[in-house]
């Protein structure tokens, strides 16, 4: 049979050989050539059959086919007789994919990578998979920083049509930002905007923060934090007009110049309001709007009047209400006028109220926190209280929330909570360093007992002077309307002959029941009841008082204690606490069936207040009152203490107040503790919440009577600073403290250092 080549640019687009021949009847169909694919693979891409007639439109159609499965890279087409013959040669596998040089990402990660792009062992390969691979490598290092990456891709052929690819990498060093200039800024200085951004140039602290590695969404974000200053310091024609970043040749270097026009400062001039007054009159709502005429145009305060009026009218179900301030620009006179269109628009009633993301923890545990009913009608404060309680269960590291509107209705609304939940279980362990050495502490805790909130608290203490053996649970809700109770069962062993306080062994064991009662969503009562019976022996070196003591009630003591408290707590998180206050008031007494008669009484008090967006106050305040009643005195092993991490930092723990003739503490029956720190970021790493640094104020003391060096009662004072650190492996905190008035004979304990971690 005579054949001709087929004309044309066929050749050229499938790189195989094409015959034009006669057209004739497929008789039959052999393939040629094929190691790994099956033939029914081949057949199954043909468009054409035994019976076909095969013409040149068909035969090119068919070498489409089979280029198109990517299995061959040259495909040839003959006829023998009425016999269709495909003669294929197919794109060889990959027998293993090397990487070599890579030290910034596991191995392991990569090479999935890289088998998402289709390069990877028993896969097919051609050059465009190789290609795709050798940029995702470049694409995983630019996204870090390194812009001098090189990758270069080898082939080595083996038998069997199979091959093995080698993907050589020279990582380089990542590029540093070496300069950021802001141009067009007359009124501000560069360097106040500069602090603004998360980009920085390379500083002490940026092998940690990685600040000097250019990222496209980190310079948005920046971008972002410089307009939102200026529109919030009147300047409300600001705008960024070029932004250029260039790399260095030799791509180590990274140059960023951001091109600004500030524009003239505005001032507001006039501020109404309009609209409906059904629900809110035009006064309230101007009791609302925090703008004097005259003040500097702020968009922030302009936003927070806006909220503010739309909470107002979500407090009465006018959940979809339109707050609309329009303003009046003067350009000649740089002021705006605002007028705030007020329209509450339909009452709304909540349908349903979602809760998401919470795989551990049980629905019911987040739903008994609302405050927000389904079916109610919305209201704007309960919703923000439903999160804020959730928030304070300190089950979840984020609690989000949002409304959505029920489709095809105008007065129905959904509420979804979203929360992403952490680690409830910490084991912690502490160690300090003081005037007698280092000291050592640790505790297991579970806070959402089997995702059903209750808490499980075992505390496991093996020092030589303090052994406590205990086990807490608390069931927050043991009835439905919120009443709590708890139980404990403990053992503690103390020695403190290796101590500064007064020497003494005793041998306590004790359990009790406990309920708490809220008053409201703030506020609650705490009731408890336990017993105890103590076991104490004295040394050769023990005081007159804890002799004279034991020959008066004898060496082992059974006591039935009832406690009375009171907590209230208005912190606006416990994640991240930022305003509010917490306060608890507590009374601990014998009953007067007890060996012993003594009450002891105390208030505790802390107050947080945002002094910026980085900068966090916290006040701390601790009074403390313990006494004997019916003739009877206050038993020494009760009595107050203060000094160490928990109260005075900068002295020894307990070793405050009254001491005896040999200079050791014996506590006393009044206890004053006051604190004040702020909380701030870390120097170089000012946009990192993960570390700040705090800076405190301590003092303290105790009173009493019996102590027999003078000077030894009387207020300590001490300062310091400290650093907290939310690690991968849990809370470091770490603090340094110089004490401000110490005595001769004061204990004190300059260093303290603990790490938590969480399962």
């Amino acid at each position: 049979m005579d054949f001709k080549r087929l004309a044309g640019v066929l050749p050229l687009l499938f790189a195989a050989s094409v015959w034009a021949v006669e057209p004739f009847v497929i008789k039959d169909i052999r393939v040629e050539g094929i190691q790994r694919t099956e033939a029914g693979t081949v057949f199954s891409y043909l468009p054409v059959k035994v019976g076909d007639t095969l013409d040149d439109e068909r035969a090119t159609a068919s070498l489409h086919a089979l280029f198109m499965t990517g299995f061959f890279k040259d495909v040839e087409l003959k006829a023998d007789q009425g016999v269709l013959v495909v003669v294929v040669k197919e794109r060889p596998t990959v027998d293993s994919v090397e990487i070599n040089g890579v030290k910034d990402f596991p191995k392991d990660q990569l090479a999935e990578n890289l088998k998402m792009v289709g390069l990877g062992q028993g896969r097919i390969l051609d050059k465009s998979v190789l290609d795709k691979a050798v940029q995702e490598l470049k694409r995983q290092y630019i996204a870090r920083g390194k812009y001098a990456v090189e990758v270069k891709a080898t082939v080595k052929e083996l038998e069997r049509n199979r091959v093995e690819v080698s993907l050589d990498v020279t990582e380089g060093e990542a590029s540093k930002i070496r300069r950021i200039n802001i141009v067009g800024n007359r009124n501000v200085a560069e360097d106040e905007l500069l602090d603004m951004m998360k980009l920085s140039t390379p500083g002490l602290f940026s092998w940690f923060t990685k600040n000097d590695q250019y990222s496209k969404q980190k310079l948005s974000a920046d971008i972002e934090s410089i307009r939102t200053f200026y529109m919030n310091s009147g300047y409300m024609d600001f705008a960024v007009e070029s932004t250029q970043v260039s790399i260095s040749p030799d791509k180590n270097d990274i140059f960023i110049t951001l091109n600004i026009a500030e524009g003239e400062k505005y001032t507001f001039s006039k501020i109404s309001v309009a609209g409906s007054q059904t629900v809110v009159t035009h006064d309230e709502v101007r009791k609302l709007i925090a703008i004097q005429p005259g003040d500097v145009f702020s968009r922030e305060v302009l936003t927070e009047s806006n909220r503010k009026i739309s909470e107002r009218l979500g407090e009465d179900g006018y959940a979809f209400a339109n707050v609309n301030p329009i303003p009046e620009v003067d350009k000649e006179k740089h002021q705006v006028a605002f007028t705030f269109v007020v329209d509450p628009l339909q009452r709304t009633y909540v349908r349903h109220i979602n809760i998401s993301g919470n795989e551990k923890t049980r629905d019911e545990v987040i739903r008994r926190e609302l405050r927000q009913m389904e079916g109610g009608w919305f209201a704007s404060s309960k919703i923000k209280k439903s999160k804020q309680r959730i928030d304070r269960l300190d089950f979840f590291e984020e609690v989000n929330l949002e409304t959505v509107p029920v489709q095809g209705t105008n007065d129905q609304m959904d509420v979804n909570f979203s929360v992403r939940e952490k680690s409830t279980g910490n084991f912690q362990i502490g160690a300090g360093y003081g005037s007698d050495g280092f000291t050592f502490s640790g505790s297991v805790t579970q806070a959402n007992l089997f995702g059903t909130g209750n808490y499980l608290s075992t505390q496991i203490n093996t020092s030589s002077v303090n052994q406590v053996y205990s086990i807490s649970y608390t069931n927050p809700y043991y009835t439905d309307d919120g009443i709590s109770r708890g139980f404990d069962l403990y053992k503690r062993r103390t020695n403190t002959t290796s101590t500064y306080t007064s020497e003494y062994y005793s041998n306590t064991l004790g359990a009790g029941v406990r309920y708490g009662v809220p008053t409201n969503d703030d506020e609650a009562f705490q009731y408890g009841i336990s017993a105890e019976k103590t076991e104490l022996t004295l040394t050769d070196s023990s005081p007159q008082r804890y002799i004279d003591y034991i020959n008066t009630f004898g060496d082992t003591t059974s006591n039935l204690l009832g406690t009375i408290g009171w907590t209230r707590d208005t912190r606006d998180s416990a994640i991240y606490t930022t305003e509010g206050s917490t306060q608890r008031a507590f009374i601990e007494a014998s009953t007067p069936v007890s060996a012993q008669r003594f009450y002891k009484l105390s208030y505790a008090q802390q107050w947080f207040h945002a002094l910026s967006p980085n900068l966090t106050l916290r006040l701390n305040g601790e009074l403390g009152y313990a006494d004997g009643y019916s003739g009877m005195q206050l038993p020494f092993f009760k009595n107050l203490y203060a000094g160490g991490n928990s109260s005075v930092r900068g002295y020894d723990y307990g070793s405050l107040g009254p001491r005896d003739s040999s200079g050791n503490s014996l506590g006393g029956n009044r206890r004053v503790v006051g604190n004040a720190e702020v909380l701030f970021p870390f120097p170089g790493m000012e946009k990192e919440k993960s570390v700040r640094w705090s800076a405190f104020l301590d003092g303290g003391a105790i009173y009493g009577d019996g102590g027999q060096v003078p000077g030894s009662m009387g207020m300590r004072y001490s300062m310091g600073l400290g650093v907290i650190w939310f690690s991968p492996a849990g809370p470091i905190q770490i603090s340094w403290s110089k004490a401000l008035n110490d005595q001769p004979q004061d204990k004190l304990r300059n260093f303290d250092f603990s790490i938590g971690t969480t399962f």
